[in-house]
């Protein structure tokens, strides 16, 4: 009886430990089903440009990973979405890896009823906010809307 238990306890820790395949399809699924996948501008029409406003894109690889690719004009960068949830009032809530700043960010996104999407909170994973409630902190001017440019 311990024999076999203990082969189930180790098929039961394979399984667990190839899982995560499965959970990057429920990752691109929610980000799909979202409305996020595209590219996205404070104004399309512009050039990207870090002062101006960056060209976002989210998509899905072919392996299944999603990413975020930011387009500054001058510099650029490609990181993994590591997570994304929708809660109760439709908020995306996404956390992407930064290799370049070895940290992970989450913010939230709101689509809004034009269509446009907003980012009402952006923080690190020590819980510093640089944008909290819609408004950028340094600042407090209101988070911009960006457009879909695809």
């Amino acid at each position: 009886m311990m024999r076999c238990s203990g082969r189930w306890i180790a098929a039961a820790v394979l399984w667990v430990a190839f899982t995560p395949t499965a959970g990057a399809e429920t990752l691109a699924m929610t980000v799909e089903q979202w409305g996020l996948l595209g590219s996205w501008a404070v104004d399309c029409s512009g050039r990207p440009d870090r002062d101006r406003g960056a060209r976002l894109t989210y998509e899905i690889r072919k392996d299944g990973r999603v990413m975020y690719r930011r387009n500054f004009g001058e510099a650029r960068d490609e990181n993994e979405v590591v997570s994304a949830t929708v809660n109760a009032e439709g908020l995306l809530n996404v956390m992407v890896y930064f290799p370049s700043l070895r940290q992970a960010r989450e913010f939230g996104l709101l689509l809004q009823k034009d269509g446009s999407l907003r980012a009402t909170y952006n923080r690190s994973e020590r819980g510093e906010y640089t944008i909290r409630n819609g408004k950028y902190v340094a600042t407090g001017a209101p988070t911009p809307a960006q457009q879909r440019c695809d």
